[in-house]
């Protein structure tokens, strides 16, 4: 830490006594608080050997034939008019605009402690002559300025006219150009982009980019001195004897994360004097450059109007083929990282946070937020949140199912039922079927059990409880990584508007009332409009998802007559099982197959509505595909669980499906382990497809890229090592990101969330099921993104934007279905009414344990009267009813026990719902979603930062007055 001595100037008189910041740090002693953005301050922090190490140009000299080839390009512009002399004066790049990269803060940061001569040694040939290809693919041919932007486009293009006029306006805007042909395909160019150090300053006062104030760094965590030390110098030693953390990185292990500290302002150039500027090259981070230049392909024009502007539309009608920043090298090296240390971000991210050696590490969130954005960061921030959150529902989950494995065999429902072999239940179908006993459902009514159990309605709870602890603790969490990222003052109004909704609605302006500047506007009318139409779109889709599960319905109803008259005994005795099992597998494809129709469309809807910037956009999107695969993935659950069996009739009036095919029945031991099923296939079988579907399809195309690279099949060189290629031919090889974002990433965990909480009651096996899948998929994701993905644009965001809403809209209805659930399909309820009311324990003081079960079997039965086909005689067949005997007064009429069931059932669902809403809304209010500490940190930064900003402008204007040999006075000029 570095301590910083002098005495600052008052700034302000309060009761006759002067009050600067000197004397406030002379009272408290402040100790540094967690920020990200680092004060580049690289003299105190690193060794003087290492800047002077890391400071040798690490680009060779170009290669004579490139080099040929990349002059020769610059004549494909022929067909524009020729330029005048001061537009060739920028035509590609200009030297004594950039100045030599004395330090690179990026590189710098790698290595913290000081290392020995042989490793620096070591390390100097790695980076200078053993691997020039890296080097060269970072840097212009002159070595000194970075590549901040790639444009990929084909030779044979037709759009040869727009790409030179928005090539030409580039450089109007100050960005510096160089070509470079493809070692891989000769029918392919690439256009390396530069923003010198003037149009950087430029637009980041434009899109108000906060940077590193000048003045010294001021730390705000005081409170811990004021509670005593003796207190934290005793917490200190206990921890010290405990056992190390193996989920922690070693901080030796990220010497990358430096607990360095300073305040931001949003960029000035009139008060560039404010901010720390050690280097003007290593000032903005790689990042932030290539967040610049983004902002500028954009909004640059390549044709004469308003609506002819942007990169993505020039993506769109193939003017290029892609635009993506550079990857900061390779991502693996031939020496050991603990030796030698990591050789650019890419290379420390690979080795701590994305090999599977390291799956129970805890993730690098701020590395992961220098290098792919704060939008990418808080992703993988929520989602190693979200799976931290799982172990404790996990373990609860696999406690429920053990209790109902042990007490399988005690089960007085199921000793009945096994037991029943002079029980005879009535045919399943009234054709083809036999009457069969009850005790064939043996194993059936076992399995059952493991999911409907005492532990249960236990279950329903916590995972209720759990939904809405896991949400208030991740604003806690947000609100921490916001105020380490810088992101607190960072609000949507300073957003961008789309160029797509900049060119629709250019004609109609407005003044923003946040900004106070006119900006195009949407009327409501037209706005009204569109979206009804998408909400139109939207119910049409979700109708075409209604109609798939209804043919599902009609195919389990023709599969389950098929079933149980095949002469395969095997199947024949297995009917249920077989029913279920086709119909889950076929629901399945037809959900797979949906999805892919329901993207494109989210895609068209959304784009209709022309959103007024990309968060807009996003939401939109997102909600839609929500919706869509929600439904899609649920509709047939919600049948399952709520419809299945509770229309079927009885014996002798069954209810038909268009008078052909009689309706489904539950098992006589309930309906919950057909939902179990159903709930177990679809989320095992979906998980292992998006697993495939994020890396082993990008695998695939990535190995397919480089079979045809080795065999010259895009007819360019012939090139046998990947090492040859610079880094833009290496990255063009990659697959690009999804074109959502990271929606698709979103929408799979969002919806495994559904699936863990909202019939969690009935397959207690889902949070460690979602468990394993998300340890797997961290992993995952951040091997896909480090090495088989290009990198992608890192964008700034503050939180998961409508994901938080769509999570608390899936935790109230987690407690709606699971109350249901509980009530309805599984027999809890109806167990409990037994035991009161007419088991042999009604009369007794306790109502619990297997004795006060018995007969409920039997009781759950109704009686049939049932005439054999070429027989006179009359028997009986039983099935699952509350129905009076044949006998009665009133044969086959509802029963008092029925009545008493349903209004059990009702009373159920009221208490359970208003007790969790009531448990879930306490704790919502005991929970701040922020915590106090934070809260006063932020008031005191707020008030130092005011002093700063004052202190600073004074100094100058000292200093100033000072070089004009005027006097000055320590009073405001």
């Amino acid at each position: 830490m570095v301590h910083h001595s002098g005495s600052i100037q008052s700034f302000k008189q309060q009761k006759g006594m002067h009050t600067s910041i000197s004397e406030i740090l002379k009272e408290k002693s402040l100790k540094p608080s967690r920020r990200s953005l680092p004060c580049l301050a690289q003299s105190q922090t690193h060794p003087i050997n290492l800047n002077h190490f890391l400071s040798v140009p690490l680009s060779p000299e170009p290669k004579p034939e490139v080099e040929g080839l990349s002059q020769s390009v610059s004549t494909s512009c022929s067909l524009l008019p020729p330029q005048t002399a001061e537009d060739g004066k920028d035509h590609y790049v200009e030297e004594s605009e950039v100045t030599t990269c004395e330090t690179r803060a990026d590189e710098s940061f790698l290595l913290q402690k000081p290392v020995t001569r042989a490793k620096l040694e070591a390390r100097t040939d790695s980076l200078q002559g053993k691997n020039p290809a890296g080097s060269s693919g970072l840097f212009f041919r002159d070595g000194k300025k970075r590549i901040d932007y790639i444009l990929v486009y084909k030779k044979s293009s037709p759009q040869v006219e727009k790409r030179c006029t928005f090539e030409k306006n580039l450089r109007a805007e100050g960005l510096m150009l160089e070509k470079e042909p493809s070692l891989t395909n000769n029918d392919i160019m690439f256009v390396k982009v530069h923003a010198p150090w003037d149009t950087l300053c430029k637009y980041a006062e434009q899109m108000n980019i906060r940077m590193p104030f000048r003045k010294k760094c001021y730390f705000t965590d005081w409170k811990s001195k004021t509670l005593g030390s003796r207190f934290h110098l005793r917490c200190r030693q206990i921890k010290s004897w405990l056992p190390r953390n193996p989920m922690k990185l070693d901080k030796e292990a990220l010497p990358d994360l430096e607990e360095t500290d300073c305040y931001t302002a949003p960029f000035s150039r009139a008060r560039m004097h404010h901010f720390t500027i050690n280097n003007r090259e290593t000032f903005f981070s790689n990042s932030t450059r290539s967040r610049i230049v983004h902002h500028v392909l954009q909004r640059t024009k390549y044709e004469d109007g308003k609506s002819k502007m942007g990169i993505n539309r020039l993506l769109g009608n193939n003017t290029y083929e892609a635009a993506f920043p550079p990857h900061e090298g390779g991502y693996k090296s031939r020496h050991p990282i603990k030796t030698h240390g990591a050789q650019n971000h890419r290379h420390l991210l690979y080795e701590r946070w994305a090999r599977w050696g390291i799956w129970y590490k805890y993730q690098p969130l701020d590395l992961i937020r220098r290098y792919f954005g704060e939008k990418i960061g808080l992703y993988f921030a929520w989602l190693g949140w979200y799976t931290g959150m799982l172990i404790p529902a996990a373990l609860v989950g696999v406690f429920v199912f053990l209790y109902g494995l042990f007490t399988m065999d005690s089960s007085q429902v199921s000793k009945e039922i096994c037991e029943a072999n002079t029980t005879i239940m009535c045919p399943m179908c009234e054709e083809t079927c036999e009457p069969w006993t009850l005790s064939d459902s043996c194993v059936f009514a076992k399995v059952t059990h493991l999911f409907d159990n005492g532990g249960t309605v236990f279950f329903a709870i916590f995972m209720a409880i759990w939904a809405t602890v896991f949400l208030e603790f991740w604003k806690r969490r947000r609100a921490e990584l916001t105020y380490d990222w810088d992101l607190i003052d960072w609000e949507e109004e300073e957003e961008e508007l789309r160029p797509q909704f900049e060119a629709k609605y250019s004609r109609v302006e407005r003044v923003n009332p946040i900004s106070g500047k006119p900006e195009p506007f949407q009327p409501f009318s037209d706005k009204l409009s569109r979206l009804m139409v998408s909400v139109s779109g939207i119910f049409f889709m979700i109708s075409l998802v209604l109609t798939a599960v209804f043919a599902v319905v009609v195919f389990r109803l023709i599969a389950m007559e098929k079933f149980a008259s095949l002469n395969w005994y095997f199947v024949k005795k297995n009917w249920q099982f077989a029913t279920s099992g086709t119909g889950v597998c076929i629901n399945f494809m037809i959900i797979m197959s949906l999805n892919v129709v329901y993207e494109k469309v989210a895609y068209l809807l959304t784009n209709l509505e022309h959103p007024r910037t990309e968060s807009e956009w996003e939401n939109s999107f997102a909600l839609k595909m929500f919706l869509f695969q929600f439904v899609n993935l649920n509709s047939s659950t919600f049948y399952i669980a709520f419809f299945l069996g509770r229309f079927a009739g009885r014996p002798g009036k069954y209810n038909k499906l268009f008078n052909r095919w009689r309706l489904e029945e539950c098992h006589p031991s309930g309906c919950l382990i057909d939902l179990c099923l159903q709930m177990g296939v679809i989320m095992f079988f979906k998980q292992i497809w998006n697993n495939f579907m994020e890396l082993g399809y990008p695998l695939l195309q990535n190995w397919w890229s480089r079979r045809k690279m080795k065999k010259g099949g895009g007819g360019g060189q012939n090139v046998e090592n990947k090492a040859q290629l610079p880094q833009w031919d290496k990255d063009w090889n990659l697959q690009p990101m999804n074109a959502h974002g990271l929606v698709d990433e979103y929408l799979e965990m969002v919806l495994q969330f559904g699936f863990t909480t909202i019939f969690v009651a009935a397959f207690p096996l889902a949070p460690l099921l979602a468990l394993l899948n998300n340890i797997i998929e961290i992993r995952l994701d951040a091997y896909k993104f480090v090495t088989q993905w290009r990198r992608p644009m890192p964008a700034r965001a503050t939180d998961i934007g409508i994901w938080h809403g769509i999570l608390e809209g899936i935790g109230v209805l987690a407690v709606i279905t699971n109350a249901f659930v509980i009530a309805i399909t599984s027999d809890y309820i109806p167990r409990f009414v037994y035991a009161f009311k007419y088991g042999p324990c009604r009369d007794k003081g306790r109502h619990h344990g297997n004795e006060c079960l018995q007969g409920y079997m039997n009781s759950s039965l109704s009686v049939f009267e049932m005439e054999e086909a070429n027989s006179s005689q009359t028997r009986f067949c039983r099935y699952r009813d509350y129905r009076a005997p044949p006998w009665s007064s009133g044969p086959y009429e509802f029963t008092l026990q029925f009545w008493h069931v349903l209004a059990a059932r009702l009373a159920f669902i009221i208490v359970f719902e208003h007790l969790v809403f009531g448990i879930k809304s306490f704790i919502a209010y005991l929970i701040p979603d922020m915590p106090k500490d934070l809260c006063d940190r932020m008031r005191r930064e707020k008030y130092l930062m005011q002093e700063m900003m004052y202190e600073a402008e004074l100094e100058h204007l000292q200093k100033e007055r000072k070089k004009n040999g005027r006097r000055y006075h320590h009073e405001w000029p």
